[in-house]
């Protein structure tokens, strides 16, 4: 696995969780553009390399500004990653999330037509939800969701789907060297609004009683966010990659929800008693990847195990949050 050097990278979302996260492996040899509104900002939590960052303000819906960012920086590689995201957002703004997620993809992809033929790797971050409420070792080739209208939660899915197909439409049309990515449950040091394992693991640090939505017994596969680098890093170096869509998680990181929360009461030492409430949404019940197309084509595997990943994730929040 090799780290470009010397690239013009731009990154819209770039400081979101996994954004900020690639951002900082690849400041340190490369410029690096992160295109963002801030309203979730972990970039606080890293150490970038200064010199080699410039951060703009903006929102991908807004064609003129990108594209004039775009045509300025120049990028080499670009990485779209600006989306609303999380169960809680997305049912309380589903007209935004499908603006964002359907026309910023466009937008995206549009702004860096002039450029095109400079491109070395263009990265859409989709999502596993893409798959619907029960997807067990799900392949690239497996079936999408278009679950029942009506549903705010599976605007999202919808709208990913959506820019799957404009990505490819741009590789295969336009000759975009592109590739797509569907993250699985990511977690670690600097995630910030949602996600079972921070919540969790912030409740835990506290003593804080931790709160299961339904009878607990829906399965997730969680990744530490040092994997998921490992996997962006791997679509960009890799020529095997283009035109391509890859699962990126860990299926060895596989448990129900109500025993992840008694594994991070164990692990954090807490005195956290565990609730169980009343579930208001639609859930996703089983997701569980394949990720054999990511490990043959690419040679991704993860590393990080779902005890150690816990433990680092809990070292570092009670670092930033023990007041």
């Amino acid at each position: 696995m090799k780290i470009p050097k010397g690239k013009r990278i731009l990154l819209t979302g770039g400081a979101g969780f996994i954004g900020s996260s690639i951002a900082e492996i690849l400041a340190k040899e490369n410029q690096i553009l992160i295109y963002d509104t801030l309203n979730r900002d972990s970039l606080r939590y890293k150490k970038i390399n200064k010199n080699n960052l410039v951060l703009v303000k903006g929102d991908v819906r807004d064609l003129q500004h990108l594209k004039s960012v775009c045509e300025s920086f120049k990028p080499q590689i670009a990485m779209h990653l600006a989306a609303v995201a999380g169960v809680d957002t997305v049912i309380k703004a589903p007209i935004e999330t499908m603006e964002v997620n359907i026309q910023g993809t466009f937008n995206f992809l549009k702004a860096l037509e002039k450029y095109s033929s400079k491109l070395e790797r263009v990265i859409n971050f989709s999502t596993s939800e893409v798959l619907g409420s029960y997807a067990y070792k799900s392949t690239e080739k497996s079936n999408t969701n278009f679950a029942p209208v009506g549903e705010a939660r599976w605007t999202y899915s919808v709208s990913k789907v959506a820019g799957e197909h404009l990505t490819y439409s741009y590789y295969k049309v336009k000759e975009y060297p592109c590739v797509t990515i569907r993250p699985f449950n990511i977690y670690g040091p600097g995630q910030i609004g949602e996600g079972a394992i921070q919540i969790f693991i912030k409740n835990a640090i506290k003593n804080k009683t931790i709160e299961i939505h339904g009878d607990g017994d829906q399965i997730r596969s969680w990744c530490y966010i040092d994997d998921i680098c490992q996997g962006i890093l791997l679509a960009i170096e890799k020529k095997e990659a283009l035109g391509e869509i890859f699962n990126i998680g860990n299926p060895k990181g596989t448990i129900t929800i109500s025993s992840l929360a008694e594994k991070v009461v164990s692990i954090c030492k807490s005195k956290s008693k565990i609730k169980y409430v009343p579930k208001t949404y639609v859930d996703v019940e089983l997701r569980i990847p394949s990720i054999e197309k990511a490990t043959n084509l690419l040679g991704y595997r993860p590393k990080v195990d779902l005890d150690e990943g816990i433990r680092r994730t809990y070292n570092w929040y009670k670092k930033w949050f023990k007041d």
